[in-house]
């Protein structure tokens, strides 16, 4: 450790090392033109010649960050490697054209917003014929179609730089884009990625990111009153996205694309380059140092230096169906830190302690419908789930694992393969299949008198799902439908303990089940605490296994609890659920009509009332 970085030993130096190597280790795998980086590994649904420009546009970012954080210092060639490739993939016959291949949209983003950082060392140093070229290329995406998600920044940043280029660009694809971007907002800093309730790490990797970064390239386009909005967004998401990292450095594991990694870092850096944060600086290089230390102790990048399909090391089973070998460069958005000179207050400031270090964390955040709770005895950050599902309320597919589970943490993550579930409540058929409640309704999310309480309310329904699909984008899967009773479940969350219950409210389907079972914490061979206590009316216990379903470890072990038959409709069902790194003591509860109370060992009293059937 340095006097600068008393929780992580990581300086900026460090960080520049790391970054280079990264690049450089990507060499072996390039054509001799530059143009494609052939990375090993399972290709994307979009195929190896996406794959390879992806990996080009990506790390090409990440050259642009060095350069603009080192004023053009470039003691490895950076920029006249990457040039070459920039104008051999540009040519006719190269890289697939944002009008031919929607991923190429994508990766044109990338590559707008690296040579607008780098423009004095790269762009400005290309000769006309050269910079027309890309601009041909880039130009590809001007009038084109763009799904009303974060891509709407890709086209938004290529034509700002286009625009600033001489390049053709329109003024209606921006300020539609803009308009799609403001109509995901939901509220308190938080933005859902698309109409669904799509919260994840692409609300800061994405929809706070871009917006600050483009002002700067925007000039008059960018309205003062967005910026002014944006800031304070950033401001209010980042004061909730500290209290979600881990003691350890890890990021939260839920949502898609974690494959990105440390791209999680990025929402806290543009906090830093823009000043729209009230979190100390110190707190900031804390947060990032300790996600790049966190997966560099674990094993990413490998001991080639490459950033593989997985989470530590590689674990191809992660990866959706836009993943190729490339992808993983995204996380390269989460060293933007780099950009800022060595002199920049954020690299001299003393890191500060994560809010899990100085003491327990509890939390409600109300868009995603979320209770945080962080406990700085074991360094575990716990999210507690009646909000978000990747779907709408109403919709009858499956549960997506990364989405419309009751739990998240940043030590454990949902089986990603076989049939095991974790988390949940659900009615069972007696063939042991378990109904979803994707499309539930969130009742309520908020903190009172120190507990977290929470309630949501789902239409359970069976659905027959193709297990050996694709891998898709993190949505539930669909299938045909049998519906299931409806339930009411509820959370109050003090510490490592959330006391959950739930009640049946309906009948439908009762006559083809087989029994109610609540499923806790899934924890692989790494000492945590995870424990299911009855406290009400769920009297068979068992212990769920299974091997190589997740990248944290070979077995994944899930405690299970069952009522001896099938429901009773009106009755309340209750268990403690602990995932902890140290024994901790559980609560007593009763239960008078529909309301729970639980009396807590020290004397403490919290009352959850459920909503009537």
């Amino acid at each position: 450790m340095t006097v600068e970085s008393p929780y992580t030993g990581y300086t900026r130096r460090h960080w520049a090392e790391l970054a280079d190597r990264m690049l450089l280790a990507l060499r072996p795998y390039a054509s001799a033109d530059h143009a494609r980086i052939d990375l090993p590994g399972q290709a994307s649904a979009h195929g190896r010649d996406s794959d390879a420009l992806e990996a080009f546009a990506r790390t090409f970012l990440l050259a642009a960050i060095r350069l603009r954080g080192e004023g053009g210092a470039d003691p490895h060639g950076f920029a006249e490697w990457y040039a070459h490739g920039l104008v051999t993939g540009t040519r006719r016959g190269g890289w697939p054209r944002p009008d031919e291949l929607d991923q190429s949209k994508v990766e044109a983003c990338s590559i707008a917003l690296g040579l607008h950082l780098s423009r004095p060392w790269l762009w400005d140093r290309l000769s006309h014929g050269e910079q027309q070229r890309v601009i041909a290329w880039l130009g590809k995406v001007v009038g084109q179609k763009y799904p009303p998600i974060n891509w709407v920044w890709f086209q938004i940043v290529v034509e700002t730089f286009l625009r600033s280029v001489g390049g053709p660009w329109w003024a209606g694809d921006i300020e539609s884009g803009l308009l799609v971007h403001e109509s995901l907002y939901r509220r308190d800093g938080w933005y859902s990625d698309g109409a669904e309730r799509a919260y994840d790490h692409y609300g800061g990797w994405a929809m706070h990111v871009y917006p600050l970064l483009w002002a700067e390239m925007a000039g008059e386009l960018g309205p003062d009153v967005l910026r002014g909005s944006w800031r304070y967004r950033l401001k209010c998401f980042l004061d909730d996205a500290v209290m979600l990292v881990g003691s350890d450095g890890s990021p939260l594991l839920q949502g898609r694309s974690l494959i990105y990694r440390f791209a999680a870092a990025a929402p806290f850096w543009v906090g830093a380059m823009t000043g729209a944060t009230d979190l100390p600086l110190g707190t900031i290089r804390r947060v990032c140092s300790g996600m790049l230390r966190y997966f560099e102790t674990n094993g990413a990048p490998d001991d080639r230096g490459l950033l593989t399909l997985g989470w530590h090391r590689e674990w191809p089973a992660m990866a959706q169906s836009y993943s190729g070998t490339g992808s993983p460069y995204w996380a390269t958005k989460g060293m933007l830190g780099l950009a800022l000179p060595a002199d920049h207050p954020v690299w001299t400031a003393v890191e500060e302690p994560l809010p899990v270090e100085r003491g327990d964390t509890l939390h409600a955040v109300a868009a995603p419908g979320w209770i945080v709770s962080g406990t700085r005895d074991d360094g575990i950050v716990r999210v507690v789930n009646h909000g978000t599902d990747h779907s709408t309320p109403g919709d009858l597919r499956g549960d997506s694992p990364l989405y419309a589970r009751l739990g998240y943490s940043t030590a454990t993550l949902p089986p990603l393969t076989g049939t095991a579930l974790d988390n949940s409540v659900a009615v069972l058929d007696p063939a042991g299949r378990a109904t979803h409640r994707n499309g539930f309704e969130c009742v309520r999310v908020d903190v009172v008198d120190g507990c977290g309480l929470a309630v949501s309310r789902a239409q359970t329904h069976w659905v027959a799902t193709d297990e050996d699909a694709r891998p898709d984008h993190g949505s539930g899967r669909s299938g045909a439908v049998r519906l299931g009773p409806l339930v009411t479940m509820g959370s109050v969350v003090r510490g490592a303990v959330e006391v959950r219950c739930a009640r049946v409210d309906s009948d439908t389907g009762l006559d083809d089940a087989s029994a109610l079972e609540f499923s806790g914490w899934p924890v692989t061979d790494d000492g945590l605490i995870s424990r299911l206590t009855n406290l009400a009316g769920l009297e068979v216990a068992l212990v769920r296994r299974q091997r190589g379903t997740s990248p944290l470890g070979e077995q994944v072990t899930v405690p299970v609890l069952r009522t001896a038959g099938p429901p009773t409709v009106g009755q309340l069902y209750v268990a403690a659920v602990v995932l902890s790194g140290t024994p901790v003591d559980l609560p007593s509860v009763s239960v008078t009509g529909n309301t729970l109370t639980v009396n807590w060992q020290d004397a403490l009293v919290s009352t959850l009332d459920l909503p009537p059937r």
